[in-house]
Protein backbone atom coordinates (compact mmCIF):
# COMPACT_ATOMS: atom_id res chain seq x y z
CA UNK A 1 0.00 0.00 0.00
CA UNK A 2 2.89 2.42 0.75
CA UNK A 3 3.75 1.96 -2.72
CA UNK A 4 0.51 2.78 -4.19
CA UNK A 5 0.45 6.00 -2.00
CA UNK A 6 4.15 7.06 -3.73
CA UNK A 7 2.39 6.35 -7.29
CA UNK A 8 -0.27 8.73 -6.39
CA UNK A 9 1.90 11.26 -4.11
CA UNK A 10 3.71 11.56 -7.54
CA UNK A 11 0.99 11.89 -9.98
CA UNK A 12 -0.97 14.28 -7.95
CA UNK A 13 0.28 17.72 -9.00
CA UNK A 14 -0.68 16.78 -12.59
CA UNK A 15 -4.20 17.08 -11.28
CA UNK A 16 -4.10 20.00 -8.79
CA UNK A 17 -4.59 23.70 -9.78
CA UNK A 18 -2.24 24.43 -12.58
CA UNK A 19 -1.35 20.75 -13.53
CA UNK A 20 -1.65 19.69 -16.80
CA UNK A 21 -4.85 17.58 -16.08
CA UNK A 22 -6.51 20.06 -13.74
CA UNK A 23 -9.62 19.31 -15.25
CA UNK A 24 -9.78 15.48 -14.08
CA UNK A 25 -9.01 16.50 -10.27
CA UNK A 26 -12.38 15.90 -8.93
CA UNK A 27 -11.68 12.43 -10.78
CA UNK A 28 -8.25 11.60 -9.26
CA UNK A 29 -9.55 12.62 -5.46
CA UNK A 30 -12.47 10.00 -5.89
CA UNK A 31 -10.09 6.99 -6.76
CA UNK A 32 -7.49 8.60 -3.97
CA UNK A 33 -10.16 8.79 -1.10
CA UNK A 34 -11.88 5.37 -2.51
CA UNK A 35 -8.37 3.64 -1.96
CA UNK A 36 -6.95 5.96 1.56
CA UNK A 37 -8.26 8.16 3.52
CA UNK A 38 -7.48 11.82 2.75
CA UNK A 39 -4.37 13.01 3.53
CA UNK A 40 -5.71 16.46 4.51
CA UNK A 41 -7.41 18.17 8.27
CA UNK A 42 -9.55 20.63 8.92
CA UNK A 43 -7.11 23.81 9.89
CA UNK A 44 -10.20 26.22 11.42
CA UNK A 45 -13.05 26.34 12.53
CA UNK A 46 -15.12 23.53 15.17
CA UNK A 47 -15.56 20.50 13.35
CA UNK A 48 -17.16 16.99 14.75
CA UNK A 49 -14.72 14.32 15.20
CA UNK A 50 -16.39 11.02 14.18
CA UNK A 51 -14.65 7.89 12.35
CA UNK A 52 -17.66 6.86 10.49
CA UNK A 53 -17.39 9.48 7.33
CA UNK A 54 -19.56 8.79 4.41
CA UNK A 55 -17.06 6.66 2.74
CA UNK A 56 -17.35 3.76 5.79
CA UNK A 57 -21.10 4.31 5.93
CA UNK A 58 -21.78 3.62 2.32
CA UNK A 59 -19.41 0.49 2.71
CA UNK A 60 -21.78 -0.73 5.38
CA UNK A 61 -24.71 -0.26 3.79
CA UNK A 62 -23.22 -2.25 0.85
CA UNK A 63 -21.85 -5.04 3.60
CA UNK A 64 -25.20 -5.29 4.77
CA UNK A 65 -26.50 -6.12 1.51
CA UNK A 66 -23.70 -8.61 0.75
CA UNK A 67 -26.10 -11.65 1.92
CA UNK A 68 -28.91 -10.78 0.75
CA UNK A 69 -26.94 -10.28 -3.39
CA UNK A 70 -24.92 -14.19 -2.46
CA UNK A 71 -28.41 -15.85 -1.96
CA UNK A 72 -30.30 -13.86 -4.61
CA UNK A 73 -27.56 -14.60 -7.59
CA UNK A 74 -27.83 -18.21 -6.47
CA UNK A 75 -31.90 -18.28 -6.22
CA UNK A 76 -31.45 -17.01 -10.20
CA UNK A 77 -29.91 -20.29 -11.22
CA UNK A 78 -31.66 -22.47 -8.85
CA UNK A 79 -35.09 -20.76 -10.34
CA UNK A 80 -34.15 -21.20 -13.22
CA UNK A 81 -32.47 -24.34 -13.20
CA UNK A 82 -35.98 -25.78 -11.11
CA UNK A 83 -37.78 -24.65 -14.63
CA UNK A 84 -36.24 -27.32 -16.21
CA UNK A 85 -36.82 -29.95 -13.37
CA UNK A 86 -32.71 -29.91 -12.53
CA UNK A 87 -31.41 -29.68 -9.10
CA UNK A 88 -27.47 -28.72 -9.59
CA UNK A 89 -25.46 -28.00 -6.51
CA UNK A 90 -24.27 -24.86 -4.80
CA UNK A 91 -22.22 -23.77 -7.25
CA UNK A 92 -23.67 -24.38 -10.43
CA UNK A 93 -26.51 -22.32 -9.43
CA UNK A 94 -24.66 -19.37 -7.87
CA UNK A 95 -22.29 -19.20 -11.23
CA UNK A 96 -25.48 -19.18 -13.27
CA UNK A 97 -27.08 -16.80 -11.35
CA UNK A 98 -23.56 -14.59 -11.07
CA UNK A 99 -24.05 -14.30 -14.93
CA UNK A 100 -27.25 -12.89 -15.18
CA UNK A 101 -26.57 -10.41 -11.84
CA UNK A 102 -23.11 -9.25 -12.58
CA UNK A 103 -23.85 -7.57 -16.06
CA UNK A 104 -26.46 -5.69 -14.14
CA UNK A 105 -24.29 -4.54 -11.50
CA UNK A 106 -21.71 -3.59 -14.16
CA UNK A 107 -23.94 -1.31 -15.67
CA UNK A 108 -25.75 -0.02 -13.16
CA UNK A 109 -22.09 1.40 -11.55
CA UNK A 110 -20.46 2.48 -15.07
CA UNK A 111 -23.88 4.42 -16.27
CA UNK A 112 -24.43 5.67 -12.43
CA UNK A 113 -20.61 6.54 -11.31
CA UNK A 114 -20.35 7.86 -14.65
CA UNK A 115 -23.00 10.23 -15.09
CA UNK A 116 -21.71 11.20 -11.09
CA UNK A 117 -18.40 12.04 -12.34
CA UNK A 118 -19.62 14.29 -14.98
CA UNK A 119 -21.66 16.53 -12.99
CA UNK A 120 -18.82 16.51 -10.17
CA UNK A 121 -16.26 17.81 -13.40
CA UNK A 122 -18.94 20.49 -14.27
CA UNK A 123 -19.42 22.05 -10.68
CA UNK A 124 -15.71 21.46 -10.02
CA UNK A 125 -16.64 19.85 -6.92
CA UNK A 126 -16.04 15.90 -5.11
CA UNK A 127 -17.39 12.74 -6.28
CA UNK A 128 -19.54 12.00 -3.79
CA UNK A 129 -19.90 8.21 -2.89
CA UNK A 130 -23.51 8.09 -2.40
CA UNK A 131 -24.14 6.26 -5.74
CA UNK A 132 -21.84 2.92 -3.99
CA UNK A 133 -25.07 1.87 -2.27
CA UNK A 134 -27.70 2.90 -5.09
CA UNK A 135 -25.53 1.72 -7.75
CA UNK A 136 -25.69 -2.22 -5.84
CA UNK A 137 -29.62 -1.84 -5.00
CA UNK A 138 -31.15 -1.10 -8.35
CA UNK A 139 -30.23 -4.53 -9.62
CA UNK A 140 -31.14 -6.41 -6.50
CA UNK A 141 -35.09 -4.74 -7.11
CA UNK A 142 -35.15 -5.17 -10.60
CA UNK A 143 -35.97 -9.28 -12.27
CA UNK A 144 -32.78 -10.87 -13.27
CA UNK A 145 -33.45 -10.65 -17.28
CA UNK A 146 -33.98 -7.13 -17.84
CA UNK A 147 -32.69 -5.77 -20.37
CA UNK A 148 -29.45 -4.13 -20.07
CA UNK A 149 -29.78 -0.65 -22.07
CA UNK A 150 -33.51 -0.27 -20.30
CA UNK A 151 -31.59 -1.13 -16.67
CA UNK A 152 -29.01 1.82 -18.32
CA UNK A 153 -31.60 4.78 -19.06
CA UNK A 154 -33.46 3.98 -15.64
CA UNK A 155 -30.00 4.52 -13.77
CA UNK A 156 -29.66 7.65 -16.17
CA UNK A 157 -32.90 9.13 -14.95
CA UNK A 158 -32.69 8.22 -11.40
CA UNK A 159 -29.16 9.65 -11.04
CA UNK A 160 -30.07 12.86 -13.43
CA UNK A 161 -33.64 13.80 -12.67
CA UNK A 162 -34.11 12.24 -9.46
CA UNK A 163 -30.60 13.45 -7.69
CA UNK A 164 -28.34 15.69 -9.42
CA UNK A 165 -31.43 18.19 -10.51
CA UNK A 166 -31.44 18.22 -6.63
CA UNK A 167 -27.91 19.48 -5.53
CA UNK A 168 -26.20 15.51 -5.81
CA UNK A 169 -26.12 13.49 -2.66
CA UNK A 170 -27.88 14.78 0.26
CA UNK A 171 -30.31 16.61 -1.70
CA UNK A 172 -32.22 14.71 -3.41
CA UNK A 173 -36.16 14.43 -2.28
CA UNK A 174 -36.20 10.68 -3.50
CA UNK A 175 -34.57 7.47 -3.02
CA UNK A 176 -32.97 7.03 -6.46
CA UNK A 177 -32.63 3.64 -6.45
CA UNK A 178 -36.57 3.62 -6.40
CA UNK A 179 -36.82 6.09 -8.58
CA UNK A 180 -34.48 4.11 -11.21
CA UNK A 181 -37.36 0.94 -10.30
CA UNK A 182 -40.19 3.32 -10.64
CA UNK A 183 -39.37 4.57 -14.03
CA UNK A 184 -38.31 1.39 -15.41
CA UNK A 185 -41.80 0.04 -13.96
CA UNK A 186 -44.03 2.73 -15.98
CA UNK A 187 -41.51 2.78 -18.84
CA UNK A 188 -41.24 -0.87 -19.73
CA UNK A 189 -43.92 -2.50 -17.70
CA UNK A 190 -43.58 -5.51 -19.87
CA UNK A 191 -40.24 -6.33 -19.00
CA UNK A 192 -41.17 -5.21 -14.92
CA UNK A 193 -44.33 -7.25 -14.47
CA UNK A 194 -46.08 -10.53 -14.98
CA UNK A 195 -45.21 -14.29 -14.67
CA UNK A 196 -42.36 -14.11 -17.65
CA UNK A 197 -39.66 -12.13 -16.34
CA UNK A 198 -39.17 -13.42 -12.92
CA UNK A 199 -37.15 -16.75 -13.43
CA UNK A 200 -34.17 -16.30 -16.14
CA UNK A 201 -34.58 -18.32 -19.13
CA UNK A 202 -37.13 -20.34 -17.98
CA UNK A 203 -38.44 -23.34 -19.66
CA UNK A 204 -41.90 -22.14 -20.84
CA UNK A 205 -44.32 -24.42 -19.31
CA UNK A 206 -43.00 -23.73 -15.89
CA UNK A 207 -44.84 -21.12 -14.19
CA UNK A 208 -42.88 -17.79 -13.05
CA UNK A 209 -45.07 -16.30 -10.77
CA UNK A 210 -44.52 -14.45 -7.75
CA UNK A 211 -46.61 -15.44 -4.67
CA UNK A 212 -48.17 -12.06 -5.19
CA UNK A 213 -49.62 -13.23 -8.79
CA UNK A 214 -50.51 -16.79 -7.10
CA UNK A 215 -52.65 -15.31 -4.71
CA UNK A 216 -54.54 -13.56 -7.41
CA UNK A 217 -54.54 -15.79 -10.58
CA UNK A 218 -54.76 -19.11 -8.91
CA UNK A 219 -56.77 -18.59 -5.48
CA UNK A 220 -54.34 -19.33 -3.65
CA UNK A 221 -53.40 -22.97 -5.19
CA UNK A 222 -49.75 -23.73 -5.26
CA UNK A 223 -49.38 -20.68 -2.77
CA UNK A 224 -45.91 -21.13 -1.40
CA UNK A 225 -45.30 -21.73 1.90
CA UNK A 226 -44.09 -19.54 4.86
CA UNK A 227 -40.78 -21.15 4.95
CA UNK A 228 -40.04 -21.15 1.47
CA UNK A 229 -40.99 -17.22 1.18
CA UNK A 230 -39.21 -16.38 4.46
CA UNK A 231 -35.96 -18.09 2.76
CA UNK A 232 -36.44 -17.29 -0.39
CA UNK A 233 -36.83 -20.15 -2.77
CA UNK A 234 -39.43 -17.99 -4.59
CA UNK A 235 -39.41 -16.29 -7.94
CA UNK A 236 -38.98 -12.54 -8.18
CA UNK A 237 -36.27 -9.41 -7.98
CA UNK A 238 -32.43 -10.69 -7.34
CA UNK A 239 -32.61 -9.35 -3.73
CA UNK A 240 -36.07 -9.34 -2.77
CA UNK A 241 -36.68 -13.15 -2.07
CA UNK A 242 -35.15 -13.93 0.74
CA UNK A 243 -36.32 -12.51 4.00
CA UNK A 244 -33.83 -14.19 6.48
CA UNK A 245 -30.93 -12.81 4.42
CA UNK A 246 -32.25 -9.49 4.55
CA UNK A 247 -32.93 -9.23 8.29
CA UNK A 248 -29.35 -10.74 8.49
CA UNK A 249 -28.38 -7.28 6.93
CA UNK A 250 -30.60 -5.53 9.40
CA UNK A 251 -28.79 -6.76 12.29
CA UNK A 252 -25.94 -5.62 10.60
CA UNK A 253 -27.17 -2.09 10.03
CA UNK A 254 -28.83 -1.97 13.46
CA UNK A 255 -25.09 -2.80 15.37
CA UNK A 256 -23.75 -0.16 13.87
CA UNK A 257 -26.42 2.14 14.14
CA UNK A 258 -26.48 3.21 10.37
CA UNK A 259 -30.35 2.54 10.19
CA UNK A 260 -33.04 3.42 12.08
CA UNK A 261 -34.89 0.92 14.08
CA UNK A 262 -37.60 2.83 14.52
CA UNK A 263 -38.28 3.15 10.89
CA UNK A 264 -38.14 -0.60 9.76
CA UNK A 265 -40.01 -1.53 13.01
CA UNK A 266 -42.95 0.66 12.76
CA UNK A 267 -42.95 -0.35 9.23
CA UNK A 268 -43.67 -4.04 9.98
CA UNK A 269 -46.08 -2.70 12.17
CA UNK A 270 -48.02 -1.18 9.88
CA UNK A 271 -47.68 -3.70 7.31
CA UNK A 272 -49.05 -6.21 9.99
CA UNK A 273 -52.32 -3.65 10.69
CA UNK A 274 -53.53 -3.02 7.50
CA UNK A 275 -52.95 -6.90 6.80
CA UNK A 276 -55.48 -7.24 9.88
CA UNK A 277 -57.85 -4.63 8.73
CA UNK A 278 -58.10 -6.61 5.85
CA UNK A 279 -58.47 -9.53 7.33
CA UNK A 280 -61.44 -8.42 9.23
CA UNK A 281 -63.30 -6.32 6.60
CA UNK A 282 -62.58 -7.84 3.92
CA UNK A 283 -65.05 -9.48 1.37
CA UNK A 284 -64.31 -13.14 -0.40
CA UNK A 285 -64.10 -11.70 -3.46
CA UNK A 286 -60.58 -10.09 -2.51
CA UNK A 287 -57.98 -12.88 -2.39
CA UNK A 288 -55.43 -10.22 -1.26
CA UNK A 289 -57.81 -9.47 1.42
CA UNK A 290 -57.50 -12.98 3.13
CA UNK A 291 -54.00 -13.33 3.49
CA UNK A 292 -52.10 -13.51 6.67
CA UNK A 293 -51.43 -10.33 7.86
CA UNK A 294 -47.92 -11.96 8.25
CA UNK A 295 -47.34 -12.86 5.03
CA UNK A 296 -47.59 -9.70 3.67
CA UNK A 297 -44.42 -9.18 5.42
CA UNK A 298 -42.37 -11.24 4.18
CA UNK A 299 -43.71 -11.39 0.50
CA UNK A 300 -43.15 -9.21 -2.81
CA UNK A 301 -39.88 -6.38 -1.72
CA UNK A 302 -41.64 -5.58 1.62
CA UNK A 303 -38.88 -6.83 4.18
CA UNK A 304 -36.27 -5.50 1.50
CA UNK A 305 -37.88 -1.80 1.36
CA UNK A 306 -38.17 -1.60 5.24
CA UNK A 307 -34.84 -2.67 5.49
CA UNK A 308 -33.05 -0.79 3.31
CA UNK A 309 -35.12 1.51 0.98
CA UNK A 310 -37.19 3.21 4.00
CA UNK A 311 -34.42 3.56 6.25
CA UNK A 312 -32.37 6.34 3.46
CA UNK A 313 -30.98 8.54 6.32
CA UNK A 314 -31.52 11.61 3.32
CA UNK A 315 -35.38 10.62 2.17
CA UNK A 316 -36.72 9.33 5.24
CA UNK A 317 -38.26 11.45 8.35
CA UNK A 318 -35.39 13.38 10.37
CA UNK A 319 -37.37 13.88 13.74
CA UNK A 320 -37.47 10.61 16.22
CA UNK A 321 -41.49 10.43 16.76
CA UNK A 322 -41.52 11.18 12.89
CA UNK A 323 -39.72 8.01 12.55
CA UNK A 324 -42.33 6.26 13.82
CA UNK A 325 -45.57 7.88 11.89
CA UNK A 326 -42.98 7.71 8.30
CA UNK A 327 -42.53 4.34 8.39
CA UNK A 328 -46.03 3.23 10.23
CA UNK A 329 -47.21 4.85 6.89
CA UNK A 330 -45.44 3.31 4.11
CA UNK A 331 -46.09 -0.28 6.04
CA UNK A 332 -50.10 0.61 5.81
CA UNK A 333 -50.35 2.44 2.28
CA UNK A 334 -47.91 -0.70 1.00
CA UNK A 335 -49.95 -3.35 1.89
CA UNK A 336 -53.41 -0.96 0.70
CA UNK A 337 -52.04 -0.90 -2.54
CA UNK A 338 -51.13 -4.21 -2.80
CA UNK A 339 -54.39 -5.34 -1.75
CA UNK A 340 -57.23 -2.30 -3.20
CA UNK A 341 -55.25 -2.49 -6.53
CA UNK A 342 -54.87 -6.33 -7.64
CA UNK A 343 -53.77 -5.01 -10.78
CA UNK A 344 -50.42 -3.82 -9.00
CA UNK A 345 -50.06 -6.24 -6.61
CA UNK A 346 -46.93 -5.02 -5.32
CA UNK A 347 -47.06 -1.58 -3.62
CA UNK A 348 -43.85 -0.77 -1.83
CA UNK A 349 -42.13 0.71 -4.16
CA UNK A 350 -44.65 3.28 -4.22
CA UNK A 351 -45.41 3.90 -0.92
CA UNK A 352 -42.27 4.63 0.12
CA UNK A 353 -41.83 7.25 -2.89
CA UNK A 354 -44.82 8.74 -1.70
CA UNK A 355 -43.93 8.89 1.76
CA UNK A 356 -39.96 10.29 0.54
CA UNK A 357 -42.51 13.10 -0.46
CA UNK A 358 -44.44 13.78 2.52
CA UNK A 359 -41.54 13.25 5.50
CA UNK A 360 -40.25 16.89 5.57
CA UNK A 361 -43.85 17.23 5.92
CA UNK A 362 -44.22 14.97 8.94
CA UNK A 363 -40.98 16.37 10.62
CA UNK A 364 -42.58 19.95 10.57
CA UNK A 365 -45.96 18.74 12.38
CA UNK A 366 -43.81 17.06 14.61
CA UNK A 367 -41.14 20.18 15.01
CA UNK A 368 -44.49 22.30 15.82
CA UNK A 369 -46.14 20.24 18.09
CA UNK A 370 -42.63 19.85 20.28
CA UNK A 371 -42.66 23.80 20.36
CA UNK A 372 -46.36 24.32 21.28
CA UNK A 373 -45.52 21.51 24.16
CA UNK A 374 -42.45 23.44 25.34
CA UNK A 375 -44.11 27.06 25.11
CA UNK A 376 -47.22 25.79 27.41
CA UNK A 377 -45.01 24.41 29.65
CA UNK A 378 -43.15 27.98 29.97
CA UNK A 379 -46.01 29.71 30.25
CA UNK A 380 -47.04 27.08 32.93
CA UNK A 381 -43.35 27.67 34.58
CA UNK A 382 -44.20 31.47 34.46
CA UNK A 383 -47.71 31.43 36.25
CA UNK A 384 -46.79 29.19 39.13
Amino acid sequence: MKALRKILDKQKPKFQKGGKLHNLESTFEAFETFLFVPNTVAKTGAHIRDAVDMKRFMFTVIIALVPAFIFGTWNVGYEHYLSYGQHPDFLTNFLYGLGKVLPLVVVSYAVGLGIEFIFAQIRHEEVNEGFLVSGLLIPLIVPPDLPLWQLAIGVAFAVIFGKEVFGGTGMNVFNPALTARAFIFFAYPGNMSGDKVWIADKLDTFSGATPLSKALVNNFSNFPSFHDMFWGYIPGSVGETSTFWILVGAVILLLTGVASWRVMLSMFAGGLFMGLIFNLVGPASNQYMHIAPWDHLIMGGFAFGAVFMATDPVTSAQTTKGKYYYGFLIGLIAVLIRVVNPGYPEGVMLSILLMNAFAPLIDHFVVKSNIKKRLKRAAIAVNK
